[in-house]
């Protein structure tokens, strides 16, 4: 499937299971493809056919991103490796999960959640660990009495009933043996698996590479960005600014896009132009010059500026 298509699938899945979804941009390359917003969630997408295409630098950007909007990182695509996603199964990118187009349609628009999670050696699901000691000690089994029955060691019975998952094949064997359900589905937005990224702590001495990085001394905080349609986010208080930065004509091009999606996100829009004094706003974004950026004294003017 293009990369085109694959995009309106993705966008009209979202707009099926009831979200709001921004403008698609050309850029490349791109750390994110869209933001999809509900009354409840906010989900930055990367769409791709081979999920391993995804660097470490974008993951980064991903993260990063999303956690400052208050969103969910996801990434979307048809392969990994040599293999097509499977359907209903999870699969982990820099601590990011990625699904399949058919995945992502059966959690948001038909609310089943995936059972299943890839990992080195094949597919394993979670099991829930008080209920299988529940049936267990119900039928006043001992560990080595289970464990001789699904084929495992007595330990690795005890690490089941701690929380550990175990192979799809397993599981199977354990729900027939006592006829219910002991696996637990996975959720998407809740409970994300673990983080292996954090952002980078400022070196002192490092040398300014944006007309915006005096902003540290006036409090607010800069987060530069690799791949996005804006080149940084502002942090200030709670509020959040997406911003770009560059000449007039590079920069125009990307204000009302960057607006959109802060509308979709519920944060600031801004832009700063290199090379012109003019001040206005387009769509939802205000484009300011480097000069009257550089008069701000503190970061409750620049909200001010935003119309806050």
């Amino acid at each position: 499937m293009s990369q085109d298509r694959q995009l309106q699938l993705v966008t009209s899945v979202m707009i099926t299971a009831g979200f709001d979804v921004s403008e698609r941009f050309s850029l490349r390359p791109r750390s994110f493809d869209l933001i999809a917003r509900n009354n409840r969630t906010l989900l930055v997408i990367k769409v791709v056919a081979h999920i391993d295409s995804v660097s470490e630098e974008v993951a980064f950007d991903l993260d990063l991103i999303s956690r400052h909007l208050g969103g969910v990182p996801l990434i979307v695509g048809e392969r990994a490796r040599d293999a097509e996603l499977e359907r209903g199964a999870v699969y982990v990118r820099y601590g990011i999960y990625a699904i399949s187009p058919s995945t992502l349609y059966d959690y948001f628009a038909e609310k089943i959640p995936p059972l299943v999670y890839a990992s080195p050696g094949g597919l394993y699901v979670n099991i829930n660990g008080d209920a299988l000691k529940d049936l267990r000690e119900k039928r006043s089994m001992s560990l080595g009495d289970l464990g001789h029955v699904l084929g495992v060691s007595r330990r690795t019975i005890s690490k089941y009933e701690s929380g550990m998952g175990t192979t799809l094949e397993v599981a199977i064997r354990i729900e027939e043996f006592f006829d219910t359900g002991v696996v637990e589905s996975i959720d998407l937005i809740g409970h994300a698996p673990p983080k292996a990224m954090e952002p980078e702590p400022t070196i002192p001495g490092t040398v300014l590479k944006s007309p915006m990085e005096f902003l540290e001394q006036i409090g607010v905080r800069m987060h530069a960005l690799h791949g996005a349609p804006f080149q940084a986010l502002l942090t200030f208080e709670k509020h959040t600014i997406l911003t770009g930065y560059g000449p007039a004509q590079k920069v125009v091009k990307r204000a009302a896009l960057i607006g959109n999606l802060s509308q979709i996100a519920k944060k600031h829009a801004m832009c700063v132009i290199t090379d012109s004094t003019k001040e206005k706003k387009i769509g939802k974004t205000l484009v300011i010059s480097e000069q009257r950026l550089h008069r701000i004294e503190d970061g409750f003017e620049l909200l001010d500026l935003l119309g806050e």
